[in-house]
């Protein structure tokens, strides 16, 4: 009888921010949103995954933490791709399978 594999879901960015840099600040996601001039719900929504870090939230939090705005971004970018192979690799969608048809195409040609 073949086991099935299980992979853990991606990290969203928001969890990385509020579990490595909030709560040790024992910072509220209101206090971050009034210090980054932002309305607290932009923090909030990114805490609960709801939404992503953005290039202009990227920077914010970088001023704020003493880190890089690609740091964020790189976040984000990382989640969003974890989420592809998540979902390719949990449901077996298929999703990308069209491209295979190419490659050989391709490498032969090279």
């Amino acid at each position: 009888m073949a086991t099935e594999e299980k992979y853990l879901p991606p990290v969203h960015p928001g969890e990385i921010l509020n579990l490595e840099f909030m709560k040790p600040l024992n910072l509220s996601q209101n206090a971050l949103g009034k210090a980054l001039g932002v309305p607290p719900r932009r923090i909030n929504e990114i805490v609960h995954g709801k939404r992503g870090i953005t290039a202009d939230t990227a920077i914010r939090l970088s001023r704020f933490f003493g880190t890089t705005a690609q740091f964020w971004l790189n976040l984000q970018a990382e989640y969003e791709l974890d989420c592809i192979i998540y979902e390719e690799r949990t449901w077996k969608t298929g999703r990308f399978d069209f491209i295979k048809q190419f490659i050989p195409k391709v490498a032969a040609v090279l």
